[in-house]
């Protein structure tokens, strides 16, 4: 029994309706090609799970993308994530990735200019970087293609790719509160990112809708460290009374102030319970397991290659598109971190009788 052959570069062309020259085009980016063409040829593809040889495809002098990745985010979790997503995506679709680093005082203008200057097709700026207007000025005034990942107030001069940090922010308080909490704390992500500003704001207003009261003493600032998480928690489970939750801004935060509780003797989640923000693989490497928000950071680096790549060819085809801005979903991820507060017995006095 003889098995059916692999389709090929003809078996395309003949599915597309082109031939198969304009086909070798498409798979080595040439800017001749249209881009309806560029998609139906992609479709042909797609139809008849072509897979085209990378090897022959280098030799035959394929035009790679150059994609620059600045990135200054001090969670190893959130960095993680968002490597994998860029990663899983730059060999499909024949992408070179330029990582530059910027220290925590940088602004990323300088890295920026010398990723343009060396040619790069597009960047690609993650938290807090898409934050910094200097930097999203000179990529929009360059008219260097580019795409902003997870920033709460999303420059419409650059297509951009979040979640809505306010209403994600607004469900995890909603959630507390169902649960019977009324004495939350909140741990604040850095001030120098816009979605900290809208995860704030989706807490107080949740708490505001069910009559609760907004003690500012309950609203600690944290930087998204670890090390913030752990100063931010023995601020607020110092405090009398003692809050029953806290609710962090990421998952990093959210651990610390699972390692203070643990530190006081305090069961998690029967004397406090904790939720994150992200979850990112600290989440479910720690204990209790922690409930969290999912944010798809990989799936958001994916999904802002994939927009970057077509943004970058419909530039060589000489017909950019407007920028546009993707929402994804985010999601509410219940582990063991959270319960209901515990009802503790009131003291009771007891009298003795005289005999």
């Amino acid at each position: 029994m003889t098995s059916k052959a692999h389709p090929t570069m003809s078996d395309v062309a003949r599915k597309a309706g082109v031939s198969p020259m304009t086909v070798s085009r498409v798979l080595n980016a040439d800017t001749r090609v249209r881009e309806a063409t560029r998609q139906l040829v992609a479709d042909a593809m797609t139809a008849l799970s072509y897979v085209p040889n990378q090897a022959a495809q280098r030799l035959a002098g394929a035009r790679a993308i150059r994609i620059g990745f600045l990135y200054s985010n001090p969670s190893a979790g959130y960095l993680s994530e968002f490597l994998v997503g860029l990663l899983n995506q730059a060999s499909p679709h024949n992408v070179q990735l330029v990582v530059e680093k910027c220290e925590a005082d940088e602004h990323g203008v300088e890295q920026a200019r010398r990723l343009i200057d060396n040619g790069v097709d597009g960047i690609i700026l993650p938290p807090p970087l898409c934050d910094i207007a200097e930097l999203v000025d000179l990529l929009a005034q360059s008219g260097t293609p580019a795409v902003t990942v997870a920033c709460g107030q999303p420059d419409d001069r650059l297509s951009g790719v979040r979640i809505d940090d306010y209403q994600a922010a607004h469900a995890m308080a909603c959630h507390l509160i169902a649960l019977g909490h009324q004495c939350i704390g909140f741990v604040a992500g850095h001030p120098n990112q816009t979605a900290s500003a809208r995860r704030l704001q989706g807490f107080k207003d949740a708490l505001a809708e069910h009559h609760l009261p907004q003690a500012p003493e309950l609203i600690v600032q944290g930087l998204f460290t670890y090390r913030s998480g752990l100063d931010a928690a023995e601020q607020l489970l110092a405090q009398e009374p003692r809050p029953t939750a806290i609710f962090a801004s990421n998952d990093d935060m959210a651990a610390a102030v699972v390692a203070i509780a643990h530190r006081l003797a305090l069961d998690v989640p029967g004397d406090l319970t904790v939720a994150g923000f992200d979850d990112t693989a600290l989440a479910t490497t720690i204990w209790p397991e922690l409930t969290t928000v999912r944010q798809p950071i990989a799936e958001m680096a994916e999904t802002a290659v994939r927009a970057l790549v077509r943004q970058i060819r419909e530039r060589r085809d000489g017909a950019p598109a407007a920028p546009q801005q993707v929402v994804m979903d985010h999601a509410l991820i219940r582990r063991q971190s959270d319960a209901a507060p515990r009802v503790r017995p009131s003291a009771r006095v007891v009298t003795r009788l005289r005999m």
